[in-house]
């Protein structure tokens, strides 16, 4: 199988407790699942075409995006990291529209484990896919709320007592801590009664999503892989985890050249 074209992040869901994943290449998605334990080849062909625009650019910005673009849409403002930041009900949203839509959709704010117990935010539609992406082995939602500002104050509140970031190489090598959830869940909405009541958030159910990723083997060894440095890339495909292609000549993180131009052989 060979095909060209630009690509985007794996598209992600969970199917009886694994992840699946999916390359979108230029018309065509390509099951990454099946070609796990098989040799790959995946070829930059100096090209980038921004997701938005269509501007041809010498660099991706925001996860597909040419520089022009990152200052006019909304979801490349800095309130997409920071959602506390969230300034729609100032008048001053790049994109009101878009703004409505996914600013104000049903928000959770979830614990999850991937190296280490870290708290997380993500749209109620996408939360499987979320957890996914992060390379969660389990989590469970804590709090439901109707904004990503309210998840955003929540998620700062909590901060104080676990971390919201993942640390992103032991999560690879498939090292984590044993945790109880449950617990951790419990210590943690202990510690902030009083913004809960204020917000008027949802308290969810203790029910624990333990994930598996197609991996057949996990490297000891972490080795990035860029296609700015190294416009060819192969390898027997050892495992996919994250956004993370895990070869055993080293992991590839897709999400990072999304808009890139590529020829995938298998």
């Amino acid at each position: 199988m060979q095909l060209n074209g630009h690509i985007k992040a794996m598209i992600t869901s969970l199917e009886d407790g694994t992840a699946k994943y999916q390359l979108p290449i230029g018309e065509e998605l390509i099951n990454m699942n099946a070609l796990v334990g098989k040799y790959i080849e995946l070829k930059y062909n100096e090209t980038i075409k921004c997701a938005n625009c269509g501007a041809i650019t010498k660099k991706s910005w925001s996860n597909g995006f040419c520089f022009p673009c990152t200052q006019i849409l909304a979801r490349c403002d800095l309130c997409i990291m920071r959602p506390e930041t969230c300034h729609f009900s100032q008048g001053t949203c790049r994109e009101p529209e878009w703004g409505l839509d996914y600013c104000f959709a049903p928000t959770i704010i979830y614990l999850a484990n991937t190296s280490q117990p870290k708290v997380g935010i993500t749209n109620k539609k996408r939360l499987y896919n979320r957890w996914i992406e992060q390379g969660v082995v389990s989590a469970m939602p804590l709090l439901e709320v109707k904004s990503r500002l309210e998840s955003g104050k929540i998620e700062v509140a909590l901060k104080q007592f676990v971390s919201d970031r993942t640390n992103w190489r032991a999560m690879l090598k498939n090292e984590f801590e044993a945790v109880d959830l449950a617990s951790k869940k419990a210590e943690l909405l202990a510690q902030i009664p009083g913004l809960i009541e204020e917000l008027g958030a949802t308290l969810l159910s203790d029910e624990i999503i333990n994930i598996d990723y197609p991996v057949v083997k996990y490297p000891t060894k972490i080795t990035s892989l860029n296609f700015d440095k190294t416009p060819s890339i192969s390898g027997v495909l050892e495992g996919i985890k994250g956004q993370y292609l895990l070869l055993d000549s080293g992991v590839l993180n897709l999400r990072k050249f999304s808009s890139y131009h590529l020829t995938f052989t298998s």
